[in-house]
């Protein structure tokens, strides 16, 4: 092999070697992201949006589904989520996570921003079908959940977490609603003040956590 052929070799393989430093440090890039299941939810309400995260790009290791007794008050359950977000801080070294919440998921990740700190570590924020000023089916079950009471219109919590700033710090905020949403009435709940607020079209409440095209929209708001 001739001298030069030699050079040429060599600099493809440090290129190569360049390429895939580079192409690891950026799939290395993404924040852990903490998904929120809503009121009588579970883990298999994120298997098709997570399974669509691992397939673009995120690690499995930093796709991570808060669980929780979605019957508890939304003061309880933004206490546990705070005290899971420091643990998946300090096994992954990420200084911020981000937050991708469904139904009432919305409500405890909102207490936990406004009111436990949670702005100076979470990046990015959404809402997908969250019942932010409160929905009138959850008078349904108002009588026998805690969870239910405080996402009935007008009650406290939700007059408390709603009062001054509804999207505060330097959190980046969305939220996608459903004109076709029957759990969440009046669909205008759904909107914050301060949020990039998105029409997800024609989608059942479920809907929003296990459409592609929302799942792909959510992955470029969060990078």
């Amino acid at each position: 092999m001739s001298r030069a052929a030699r050079i040429l070799g060599a600099l493809a393989v440090a290129a190569a070697a360049l390429l895939g430093t580079s192409t690891a440090a950026s799939a290395a890039t993404h924040e852990p992201v903490i998904f929120v299941y809503g009121f009588n939810g579970s883990t298999s309400t994120w298997t098709d949006m997570v399974a669509d995260f691992q397939a673009n790009g995120w690690s499995s290791s930093d796709l991570v589904v808060f669980t929780y007794d979605s019957h508890q008050s939304n003061v309880t359950t933004a206490n546990q989520l705070a005290a899971t977000i420091s643990s998946v801080r300090s096994a992954t070294g990420a200084a911020k996570v981000d937050l991708v919440t469904h139904s009432m998921g919305a409500l405890s990740s909102r207490y936990y921003l406004k009111n436990l700190g949670g702005t100076s570590v979470v990046d990015d924020f959404v809402s997908l079908g969250g019942p932010n000023h409160g929905t009138s089916t959850a008078t349904l079950c108002g009588w026998l959940y805690t969870a239910c009471s405080e996402m009935s219109p007008g009650s406290s919590f939700l007059n408390t977490l709603n009062s001054g700033d509804e999207t505060p710090g330097a959190v980046n905020y969305r939220t996608w609603w459903s004109s076709c949403d029957d759990v969440i009435n009046p669909d205008s709940s759904v909107a914050l003040s301060g949020a990039t607020n998105t029409a997800a079209g024609c989608l059942g409440h479920s809907e929003l956590h296990d459409d592609n095209t929302v799942a792909s929209q959510v992955r470029a708001f969060i990078g």
